[in-house]
Order: structure tokens, then sequence, then C-alpha cells
């Protein structure tokens, strides 16, 4: 064997074992915390969708990733615990899909551990969550989904849908503080201006919507507004069947909630926003500083119009305003 080939085999050798050793090592398996402000039942959707986009971006759980998930069932004091327990499993990431109570609750247990927002809640900055939308700071990026701006939209919508309506039930938790401002702040002076009277009901815990319900069932209002948030969402099959049930038409924040029967539902796209958190948790494991991620509003909404619904409660929805939704249910 000359000199040349022995080089040549010595080297074939050392990066054979060299592949082989690389093959054999582990793959990183990254750990997200996923903390959800509802029950696992009304939040799967929520969370199966950012499943879904982060699959498209190559996660897959039990392959590359793997997802604690945390629901807090509407209970807001639960927040700190249910954190605490992603911090000492040293998760990698913790996704938020909570209002300013959930994210506030994150980045008091770490300073360190990333913190993504799924949008929702206060506005960040007058939070003080970051420190501006372009330069967040700190730990903390994601989405803000101008929900408390997008109040006032959905009830002009709502008039527009039915013209007739005049009184107004809207069905909040006051212990979510952006939803009590929109409720007691924004609401309002539109409705002054659309010449509507709202009357705001206040729902602490799943015993207090039997209250609720059945005072609504004997002062009789013309619709419900259901803004979201806090206990409302684990209830939202109830408010549903309420609804139909009464022949009242009702608005809300999510598409989930017309799907289920209610009449209609104003807010940002949700699978662009399952997308979007999926962008931040990617670019975020590969390296990029929460601090250095601009937090992103929403740029695409959607209006979403369930016809079905409003057949079976008597109620013809203005053509105008058909004609402008991104989604009708027949």
């Amino acid at each position: 064997m000359n000199r040349r080939t022995a080089i040549r085999r010595l080297a074939t050798f050392f990066l054979t074992t060299a592949s082989l050793a690389q093959a054999q090592q582990p793959k990183k398996i990254w750990r997200i915390g996923y903390l959800s402000s509802g029950a696992a039942a009304s939040a799967s959707t929520i969370s199966e969708g950012v499943r879904l986009a982060l699959r498209e971006r190559g996660y897959v759980e039990g392959q590359n990733i793997a997802v604690e998930y945390r629901y807090a069932e509407g209970k807001a004091d639960r927040a700190s615990e249910l954190v605490a327990e992603m911090v000492r499993l040293k998760v990698d990431i913790i996704v938020v899909a909570g209002g300013t109570i959930f994210v506030r609750a994150a980045m008091n247990a770490t300073k360190t551990i990333p913190i993504v927002m799924t949008g929702g809640g206060r506005d960040p900055v007058e939070a003080g969550v970051v420190e501006s939308l372009a330069s967040p700071g700190g730990n903390v990026t994601g989405l803000t989904n101008l929900s408390r701006e997008l109040g006032g939209k959905r009830l002009e919508l709502f008039k527009e849908a039915v013209p007739k309506l005049a009184r107004v039930a809207v069905l909040y938790d006051p212990a979510i503080p952006g939803t009590t401002r929109e409720v007691k702040e924004d609401l309002p002076v539109v409705a002054r201006a659309l010449k509507l009277t709202i009357q705001p009901w206040e729902i602490r815990d799943a015993d207090g919507f039997e209250k609720v319900l059945a005072a609504l069932n004997k002062q009789r209002p013309g619709g419900l507004f259901v803004p979201g948030g806090g206990v409302v969402p684990i209830a939202n099959r109830r408010i549903v069947d309420f609804a139909l049930k009464s022949r009242l038409p009702s608005m809300y924040s999510n598409r989930e909630a017309v799907e289920a029967g209610a009449l209609m539902s104003y807010g940002a796209d949700q699978t662009e926003i399952y997308r979007r958190v999926a962008y931040f948790v990617d670019r975020i494991l590969k390296g990029a500083k929460p601090a250095d991620l601009p937090v992103e509003r929403p740029m695409r909404f959607e209006l979403v119009v369930n016809l079905k619904t409003a057949k079976q409660i008597g109620v013809t929805v203005d053509p105008n305003l058909l004609a402008r939704a991104n989604k009708i249910i027949r």
C-alpha cells in the first residue's frame, strides 16, 4: 500500500467515525411552556392552531419539541403557580395565551426565559410589559391583538347587522383590567353615538353564569355582547345555547363562538396569529433575543357571520354587511 492510499483510507475512516458519532448523538428537544387563561376544552382551538403552525416550521411534538400545557381555567390567581411549574421544568420558552395578568405572572417568575404573547389584554406598552412595540427590551415579545381598540368596532358592526338593536347586555369578567376598561370606558362612548343602551353584567366565576343568565331571561335585552377573557370563554357553549334558546343575536371577539352557534364575531385573523406566534418561537429557538424582536399588531381581521343562527333566531342580517364578511356559515 503506497503512502497516498494509506492517507486516503485513514481520512475516510475518521470521516465515517465522525459521521456515525454525530448521528448517534440525540437531537435537541426544545421544551415549550404553553400557558392559557382558559380551560383545556374551550382553549383547545388556540393550542391546536399554534401546534399546527409550529409543525409548518418543522417543530413536531415528540420529535424536536415537548410542550408543557397549563390551563388556568379562567382563574387569574392560578397564573403564578402555573408559571412557577414551567420554570421548575426549565422550559426554553413560554408562550402565553392570555391577557396582561398572565404575561405579568410569567415576567415575575423569570427574567431570562423568553416569553411570547399571543395577543389579548391591554396595550403591552401601556401595561408596562414592554418598553415599546419596536424595541420591547427585556424577555417579552409577541403579538398584541388590539382587543380593547376593537370593542367599539364590534359594537358598530353589531348594530349594523341588527339595526333594530336597542339594549345590549355585555358579559365580562371584572378581574381582567383590559376588558373592564373596555366595558366601562370605551363601549359607552360608542353606544351613545349608536343610540344603544349597554347593560354590563359581571361574571366572576362559573356559578355566576347561571345567576346572570337567569336575570337576563327576565330582563330580555335585545342582544348579547361578549368581549371574552377570564372565566367568560369557559362558558361560551352555555352562553351560545342560551342566546339560541332565547332568540338573541350575539357578538363575540372570536370565530370559534360563531362556529358553535353565536351570530357573529369580529377580530384578528386567528390563523395568521398562530403563524406569527410560531414565527416568534422559531426565531427565539434559533438564537434571537425577545428584546430585539418587535411586538406585532395584527394586519388581517375577519368578520364571521352565522346565517344558520340568524334564521333560527329570526334575524335578517343586513346584506351590505354580509357582503363584507370574510366567512359566512350557512
